[in-house]
């Protein structure tokens, strides 16, 4: 099989890719919910659509432009698609994919009975693709649009296709990872007005074919690889669910005290710059400083005195100190007696040491006997500390454990930290700190990702990356 990263993009980047031809026609096995919702659609844009289907009652009632669920505008695209000619339906998916280009898979994947995912329809449709295909001279495209893990397409389904049709990716056939990101109820505006449409490629001639299909809609696709585009519908409705448990637990804190919840909320939303917003959401090192670690416990202390399970909030301040534990874990396995630590407050640009989760992580190896450097831009042997020992005592042990030897750790230069290190550690992000951990002769641990891509050398790894 082929490589499974991109052709030539290695991050998620949107692109405009266009190529003024004739329509590729498009089979669609799976007549549930995104099936029946993309068949009227794509139909409306202009291609042939076969849809296919074991379920007798879907492929009668699509095939005579009925809508077979309740969706907005979707039994009008039906009825006008199959008025048209470009709507029609069969049980035969073989068939279905010899006489078409492209063919998209959204047939169902429930919980398996060990909780993880069950393939074994994604196995069959890609048996009866694999036949098609075997039996086709012209290059064809298959779509993935079921939710699952990611690999899936690459290690169950391709594989398959493979076997059966007798031919290898990208020679004969192409595979593309395209999640939906339909709402119920207003998916076929959805369709036509996507937030985002990211297609996952193994090559560029699937990515162009893909691309052209929603160039109406859509002229600049996110083009990624296609375990990136499998992940990332988990991870947009798990964040969904994340943000309506967030919503509920802050419902059900405001309400005993008398205040109203949605009113908060109307407000909280308003914030495009941090609340809504790319902010904070990278994989990085825990969060720490003044506001955000003492506010957390506020809130769960509140919370508590009012008799309240909010387990989302009330388990924040321990996910925290998971992935605290998480970077010493990955220091001791280094087996590092010497460890250098680039950036010590809590984020860059300041000396605010309240709370900088780096300090519990040098606290661990202190007290363990590990030797360690530490240098900081913005901090030195003078900076006073009284002032932040006092807002922290109850809040910061690190910190605390640290105050008395922490001027003694501190190094003017980096080159005085990076010298004889066995283990670097780096908590900011800057050109200084960058060069100093890519030329580092030992084991690097970067906090931050101090590059788009992991440096290709052993020794160095990141956390959550």
């Amino acid at each position: 099989m082929m490589d499974m990263t991109p052709f030539s993009l290695r991050t998620a980047t949107p692109v405009a890719l266009r190529v003024h031809e004739e329509k590729p026609s498009i089979s669609i096995v799976g007549l549930g919910y995104v099936g029946a919702v993309s068949t009227a659609c794509l139909s409306s844009l202009g291609h042939k659509v076969i849809g296919v289907d074991l379920d007798q009652t879907k492929i009668t009632q699509i095939g005579a432009g009925l809508s077979p669920i309740h969706e907005e505008g979707l039994g009008d695209l039906l009825s006008q698609g199959v008025s048209e000619g470009l709507v029609t339906t069969t049980d035969d998916l073989t068939q279905a994919v010899r006489a078409t280009d492209v063919t998209f898979v959204s047939v169902g994947t429930p919980t398996a009975a060990d909780g993880g995912c069950d393939y074994s329809y994604i196995e069959a449709a890609a048996r009866s693709i694999g036949m098609g295909i075997a039996r086709k001279r012209t290059f064809h495209t298959i779509v993935m649009r079921c939710s699952i893990p990611p690999g899936t397409t690459m290690k169950i389904m391709t594989p398959i296709i493979e076997r059966v049709s007798g031919k290898e990716l990208g020679n004969g056939f192409g595979v593309v990872f395209n999640p939906e990101f339909l709402r119920e109820g207003v998916a076929v505006e959805d369709f036509h007005a996507p937030p985002k449409t990211v297609i996952g490629a193994t090559c560029e001639r699937s990515a162009n074919i893909v691309a052209r299909i929603y160039d109406p809609v859509d002229q600049s696709p996110i083009i990624t690889s296609i375990e990136t585009a499998e992940m990332v519908k988990y991870v947009d409705n798990v964040w969904h669910a994340t943000k309506v448990t967030f919503a509920n637990e802050v419902g059900r804190l405001c309400k005993p005290l008398g205040v109203d919840s949605h009113e908060v909320m109307d407000v909280f939303v308003q914030d495009t710059k941090l609340n809504l917003s790319p902010y904070y959401l990278k994989p990085g090192f825990a969060y720490g400083g003044s506001c955000l670690p003492k506010e957390v416990r506020a809130v769960a202390h509140i919370a508590d005195g009012l008799g309240l399970d909010l387990p989302l909030i009330q388990n924040l301040g321990r996910s925290n100190d998971s992935h605290i534990a998480e970077a010493i874990t990955m220091v001791r396995m280094t087996g590092a007696k010497r460890v250098g630590v680039l950036g010590l407050a809590f984020k860059p640009g300041t000396d605010d040491l309240r709370e900088s989760p780096i300090l519990e992580v040098i606290a661990a190896l202190r007290a363990e006997g590990v030797e360690v450097a530490i240098h900081d831009p913005a901090i030195t042997p003078d900076t006073p500390l009284e002032g932040q020992l006092a807002y922290v005592q109850h809040g910061s042990p690190g910190l605390r454990a640290l105050a008395p030897e922490l001027p003694a750790l501190l190094r003017a230069r980096v080159e005085d930290v990076t010298e004889g290190a066995d283990a670097l550690i780096v908590t900011q992000r800057n050109r200084t700190y960058t060069d100093a951990a890519l030329s580092a002769d030992c084991e690097v641990i970067d906090l931050v990702r101090m590059t788009p891509e992991r440096p290709a050398r052993d020794g160095y790894n990141g956390i959550g990356w």
